[in-house]
């Protein structure tokens, strides 16, 4: 019987493609659902062509969305099967096949044999039962969060959504819900921005260890397990050309169905066999994006240019200020991305000094939380959620709508600089400070307190110049600020009060933009075509 297939982009019927999964791959499979999206084009639904798949000719198009700009401070959510076991990290589903790993010896101590309990077994303890979108949404907005980003497939192949492509999906099993769209209408609906995160590239080698020796992932009619080469490493030998055309489809799915703001994808997406393909997944969204009248972006780790997309950090910060935005993504535990038991988590005011000195280097923060299998989320973060969402009603000013100075700020404090570094909390004191700008308004974030007061060298009278100061205020303070300017800088008097916790916001209103003329101190570093 011929499948009818669904192609989104109405102009290209003659362009239908079924892809073929078998072939020399150790996958077997189950028939593929009816429906598919063209990728032999990189038109838009409408058929919009503005955008190919060339990082010359993206460049001179893309614009960085003003609300990514702006908005500084997004949630990330990994919620997934893997909660279930809520063992070791977010990786179960992977290290529960590999030989004498700590996740293998507790599965077999607490499931048993691999045979007799896979990794699919969990799903069906993947309730979700008390999943809420709009409790989510509303504690995400009460934190300050001006963007969401959940996982909708992660390395494990369970998709979060109504997928036609992907059997294994949330709809189906588990929660038998879609838990992308639910989202989607609750984040947008309390006015934040919506995006997706999608980890299907390494869905193709994530269980290959099952392959050597006796497990369910030798099953192939399981179609959840990917390509399962044996003896392949999590790397490159996976990645064929219809591994990654299939991998395309489906993101185009996800595209089309949700119509995301934001499209994160992880780390491998830098193979030599991903990277045309994911070249014509981002003409493809830009030229999408144009049709619905959304600003949009994409998130890559390292490989591409930093001009077409935004440059994502995981786990760490960068030691000096960026000429485009960034991003870093880090999460309230420091052990797993997903929810485990015996988490150590960060304190609220290890974030939030993270988040200020990312927002004065031109970053923004992308902060991930866990949630139980249930749909509950751990008290401990929501905790840490809260006691961000206060500081930022006090303080959101210096950080929402701004943009970096000539320089990041000043002080004494070496920080943690690279992808997983941000563990160890950095000790500040009140000589340490960033910068941030908003017109004519000045902000000098000071991240510890003092009896006293603090010197900004940073503005003496040479950079000052003809810019004179109108007033300064502590925002959250009703107290009046005494100050003076010296031939070292700016000395400003710390007032009798507190007006919350962990790091304070001193506004310096100019009459005119201070210091315009100074060389940026914006790094010119990063390599053209990739980080």
């Amino acid at each position: 019987m011929k499948k009818q297939s669904f192609n989104p982009t109405a102009r290209n019927m003659k362009g239908i493609l079924t892809i073929a999964l078998a072939g020399a791959l150790l996958t077997a499979c189950s028939p593929k659902p009816e429906k598919h999206y063209d990728i032999d084009s990189v038109a838009s639904e409408k058929g919009t062509e503005v955008f190919q798949p060339d990082w010359t000719n993206i460049a001179q198009h893309y614009k960085f969305p003003q609300w990514f700009q702006d908005g500084k401070f997004g949630i990330f959510i990994h919620w997934g099967v893997y909660s279930v076991p809520a063992f070791g990290n977010e990786w179960y589903s992977r290290n529960m096949y590999l030989k004498d790993s700590p996740e293998y010896k507790h599965h077999i101590e607490t499931y048993g044999k691999h045979t007799d309990f896979g990794y699919k077994d969990f799903i069906p303890l993947f309730t979700g039962d008390k999943f809420n979108a709009d409790e989510w949404a509303a504690l995400f907005k009460e934190a300050g969060a001006r963007y969401i980003v959940p996982v909708a497939e992660h390395h494990d192949g369970f998709a979060m959504y109504d997928s036609e492509l992907n059997e294994w999906n949330a709809v189906k099993a588990g929660p038998k819900k879609d838990i992308i769209g639910l989202l989607k209408k609750a984040v947008e609906k309390q006015g934040m921005t919506f995006g997706v995160s999608t980890h299907r590239a390494e869905n193709a080698w994530f269980f290959n260890g099952g392959m050597e020796f006796p497990s369910d992932v030798q099953d192939t009619t399981i179609t959840l397990y990917g390509r399962r080469y044996r003896g392949t490493p999590e790397k490159r030998e996976a990645y064929t050309d219809d591994v990654a055309r299939e991998w395309q489809e489906h993101t185009y799915e996800l595209i089309v169905k949700y119509q995301p703001s934001l499209l994160y994808f992880d780390w491998t997406v830098n193979d030599p066999v991903l990277m045309p393909h994911l070249n014509k997944i981002i003409a493809y969204y830009y030229n999408n994006a144009l049709d619905w009248g959304k600003e949009v972006a994409v998130n890559t780790k390292q490989g591409y240019p930093t001009d077409i997309q935004i440059w994502d950090m995981e786990r760490g910060k960068s030691d000096k200020m960026m000429e485009h935005p960034w991003q870093t993504c880090t999460s309230v535990g420091k052990k797993s991305w997903g929810y485990i038991n015996g988490e150590e988590y960060k304190t609220p005011e290890q974030i939030i000094h993270d988040l200020i000195d990312i927002v004065s280097k031109n970053g923004n923060l992308l902060l991930n939380i866990g949630p139980r299998p249930d749909g509950t989320i751990p008290e401990e973060a929501k905790d840490i959620l809260l006691s961000i969402g206060k500081w930022l009603k006090t303080n959101g000013e210096a950080i929402y709508g701004t943009r970096c100075w000539k320089k990041y700020g000043e002080g004494d404090a070496v920080t943690t600089k690279g992808s997983f570094s941000d563990n160890k909390a950095t000790e500040y004191t009140s000589r340490d400070m960033r910068f941030t700008t908003k017109g004519n308004d000045f902000y000098a974030i000071v991240l510890n307190w003092d009896a006293d007061s603090f010197l900004i060298t940073s503005l003496t009278k040479d950079v000052i110049g003809d810019a004179k100061i109108k007033d300064i205020t502590l925002l959250g303070s009703s107290e009046a600020i005494r100050w003076e300017e010296t031939d070292k800088g700016l000395r400003i008097y710390f007032p009798a009060q507190k007006p919350c916790d962990y790091a304070y916001s001193f506004k310096i209103s100019f009459d005119s933009e201070v210091g315009k003329n100074l060389k940026s101190e914006a790094s010119n570093e990063m390599m053209k075509h990739g980080a």
